[in-house]
C-alpha cells in the first residue's frame, strides 16, 4: 500500500533513514482494518492514514504535537524500538526496530537530531526525558528568541524595547475619593 517515498528497510526489521525525509511506510495497528496504517513522515508534519470499520481517516499533525524520540524495549521479543512518542498510545509511531543495542542507540540520536525533538526513554508509566540534567544544571525548553534580529524588527518601533516598566512605590501619589481625573476648563 506504499506509494512513492523511500524503502522502509528489510522485512526482518523496520529501519528508516532520518536523513532521507519525507518517507512513507506501513506500520501495525491493531484497531485498524487490515491491521495496518500508513504513515507519511515529513520534517514538519506527520500524516497518519488508516481505516476503522470501513471509515477512512487521515490525521495530519505537526511534528511539535509529539513529545520526542523515545527508546523503547519491546516486551518478550528482546528487540529495541525507536519511536516517535506521543501522549496517546495509539499515536506512537515506530521509526526503527532492531535487535542490536548499539544500532538502536545510533538511530535514536539520529532521529532526534533530524527531527529536532528531545531524547526520551519509555518506562512503565510513559515517556520521560533521557538526560534531564547536565551535571548540576537542569535542562529545559530554550527561551524564545529576542526580537532584536527577527524578520519583523523593521515593523516594530525600537522604543518599545527600551521602555522601562513603571513601578508603584510609597512616594507615588494615590488619589482617592475624587470624582474626575481629567481637568476641565
Amino acid at each position: 500500500m506504499r506509494v512513492g517515498g523511500c524503502p522502509a528497510g528489510s522485512s526482518r526489521a523496520l529501519r528508516l533513514d532520518p536523513h532521507d525525509l519525507p518517507v512513507r511506510y506501513a506500520a501495525i495497528d491493531a484497531a485498524a482494518d487490515g491491521q495496518t496504517r500508513d504513515i507519511e513522515l515529513h520534517r514538519e508534519r506527520v500524516v497518519l492514514r488508516r481505516s476503522v470499520r470501513g471509515v477512512r481517516m487521515a490525521l495530519n499533525m505537526p511534528l511539535t504535537a509529539f513529545n520526542g524520540v523515545a527508546l523503547k524495549m519491546m516486551p518478550g521479543e528482546g528487540a529495541v524500538a525507536v519511536v516517535l512518542a506521543h501522549d496517546d498510545p495509539g499515536l506512537v509511531l515506530p521509526l526503527a526496530v532492531t535487535d542490536e543495542a548499539d544500532e538502536a542507540f545510533a538511530e535514536w540520536h539520529g532521529w532526534a537530531e533530524a527531527l529536532g525533538l528531545p531524547l526520551l526513554v519509555a518506562d512503565e508509566v510513559g515517556f520521560r526525558k533521557a538526560f534531564p540534567k547536565l551535571g548540576e544544571i537542569e535542562t529545559g525548553r530554550p527561551r524564545p528568541r529576542r526580537r532584536r534580529r527577527s524578520a519583523l524588527k523593521a515593523r516594530r518601533p525600537g522604543i518599545l524595547m527600551r521602555r522601562v516598566v513603571g513601578r508603584i512605590t510609597e512616594a507615588t501619589p494615590v488619589r482617592r475619593g475624587e470624582r474626575e481625573i481629567i481637568a476641565r476648563d
